[in-house]
């Protein structure tokens, strides 16, 4: 997953330095092989040092504790996914084929990941939520986007009568990104396939919201 990140979404704070061997992208890198490796609870600044081209000192001059440097890549996480469903999304596109490609987005790993590893490993990283503001505040942003697109992309379909006219953008936003967010779970707990989520959520999001599913033709002539 390559991020077309925008600087200014992240907390400055959190930024990993830029230069040289110490690049955002190396040692978050890192630090994503060293999480899949050992886990949350067993995680040490020394396991990230090994697998980046940096010292434990020199990780340690830009991040006072494993705290920051998870939080940070927490944020670069974020932005990956952000970054993946957006380009997705093709605004000029049918409602019903946009909303198809954002959750084939969200639901489909990049191909350079080991599926099981990252998401257990961002499961691990996810229930540190509640403990950790750094950690909490890009989950939100990531879900405050994520049903933004949703929700936009609904309305739309709403609007141009592609969508039942009865159907609430933002609780469907809401339950899809709650049933995509459930998908990393069950991945990791019961082995459940990324594809069968998909097509068991698309199936229902297009029953739920096509504009004949009560019944009346094409043509809006009811009986």
């Amino acid at each position: 997953m390559v991020s077309d990140n925008d600087p200014s979404s992240v907390d400055q704070a959190a930024q990993p330095p830029d230069d040289g061997p110490e690049s955002r992208e190396d040692l978050m890198r890192a630090t994503y092989r060293a999480l899949c490796a050992h886990g949350y609870a067993d995680l040490t600044m020394q396991d990230i040092a090994d697998e980046a081209p940096v010292s434990k000192a020199a990780l340690h001059y830009h991040y006072d504790s494993k705290r920051d440097l998870l939080s940070a890549f927490q944020a670069y996480i974020s932005d990956r996914f952000l970054s993946r469903i957006r380009a997705a999304d093709d605004p000029a596109a049918d409602p019903a084929d946009r909303l198809s490609a954002v959750l084939d987005a969200a639901l489909s790993p990049p191909a350079d990941d080991d599926l099981r590893d990252l998401q257990r490993a961002l499961l691990e990283l996810k229930a540190q939520a509640p403990y950790q503001p750094g950690i909490r505040e890009q989950v939100e942003r990531t879900d405050d986007a994520f049903r933004s697109l949703l929700t936009e992309i609904v309305a739309d379909g709403v609007d141009s009568g592609a969508f039942s006219d009865d159907v609430d953008p933002v609780s469907t936003a809401k339950f899809v990104a709650t049933v995509t967010g459930g998908n990393q779970a069950r991945q990791v707990s019961v082995g459940q396939s990324p594809g069968e989520t998909r097509d068991l959520l698309r199936t229902h999001v297009e029953a739920q919201l096509s504009a004949d599913r009560d019944g009346s033709d094409t043509d809006g002539e009811a009986e």
